[in-house]
């Protein structure tokens, strides 16, 4: 038997110290992996609150995925709160890129709607925070405000890992979060609507919309109603809000009678799906105060009703 070179020796060395270098990157990339994807429903949710979209959601989650990859997991001492801080510097990125989209945008801007499994309306909080209503109130902060805001009331983090997420002074980030929740206090919803109540006028919504009872419609809708219609250019809907009972009635009896009408769990409280045959045409949110339906808001935009087909999981 022959005696190995000295040139073989060093390449079988090398072979065995690439595969051993292989090997501890496969073992960094699987506990990489294991702790994106344990956090990932609640990465998701908080680039979904802070951009109404779970389209971009998505891709800040990839371009969060693409930065964990390549950190030293050794130097990360809590790696959800490092996750937390990748998503959040990207969706304040990507924020900023929305906005100015919204600027040329068709017609009124909606939050893209999610069909949301039913244990999310048990934890009231998370619901609140993924409602429609507050998506719409979220919009009126600067990008910001809206982070601190998501990040210190619904993910209850310190104020020191939120200074470290949005690159401000601890100072500051308190001063902000200060501003931030009294400008939401003074827009939010003050009366909590049950989900048995919104349940009910849903119901009787729903099949005044069916029957073509415009009278029940006029019975059960607030003097001065807001209806949102979100067709982004694409489909047909009102350019405006359209303000008062009588208007929005008028266009609520225009809804084709073939369309199929049905309850479903969106953001986390009942709303309406809207479908011409399989596909859906419309996504309709009721906000109710005093027993009266104020607010309306319908997403048509077919951009937005991508997700309607599945639930989309959220959590804290």
């Amino acid at each position: 038997m022959s005696e190995p070179t000295e040139g073989t020796t060093d390449k079988a060395a090398g072979e065995a110290a690439d595969k051993a270098a292989d090997d501890v990157c496969a073992g960094r990339t699987d506990t990489a992996t294991e702790a994106f994807v344990a956090h990932r429903n609640l990465l998701f949710t908080v680039a979904y609150e802070m951009l109404g979209s779970a389209a971009d959601a998505e891709d800040v989650l990839q371009e969060t995925w693409l930065r964990w990859v390549a950190v030293d997991l050794e130097t990360v001492r809590d790696q959800r709160a490092y996750l937390v801080r990748i998503t959040t510097r990207q969706a304040l990125s990507r924020l900023r890129t929305l906005r100015r989209r919204k600027e040329s945008y068709v017609g009124p801007w909606l939050p893209e709607p999610l069909l949301t499994a039913p244990d999310v309306a048990e934890d009231v909080e998370l619901a609140d925070s993924v409602s429609m209503a507050m998506l719409l109130v979220l919009e009126t902060l600067a990008p910001t405000e809206r982070a601190v805001f998501v990040l210190r009331e619904v993910f209850d983090l310190g104020y020191d890992e939120i200074a470290e997420a949005v690159d401000k002074s601890l100072a500051a980030v308190r001063q902000i979060a200060h501003r931030a929740r009294a400008h939401v206090a003074a827009r939010r919803p003050r009366e909590v609507i049950s989900p048995a109540e919104t349940r009910g006028a849903l119901a009787a919504f729903q099949q005044a919309i069916e029957t073509g009872d415009l009278q029940s419609l006029l019975d059960m809708i607030a003097p001065d109603v807001v209806l949102l219609t979100d067709g982004g250019g694409v489909v047909r809907a009102a350019l405006a809000p359209v303000v008062g009972a009588d208007k929005v009635v008028q266009v609520l009896g225009r809804i084709d009678a073939a369309m199929s009408v049905r309850p479903a769990q969106v953001n986390g409280y009942p709303a309406l799906v809207l479908r011409q045959g399989d596909d859906v045409d419309t996504v309709m949110v009721l906000h109710i105060d005093n027993g009266l339906i104020t607010g309306l808001y319908a997403v048509r935009n077919p951009e937005k009703l991508s997700r309607l087909g599945r639930e989309t999981a959220v959590s804290r």
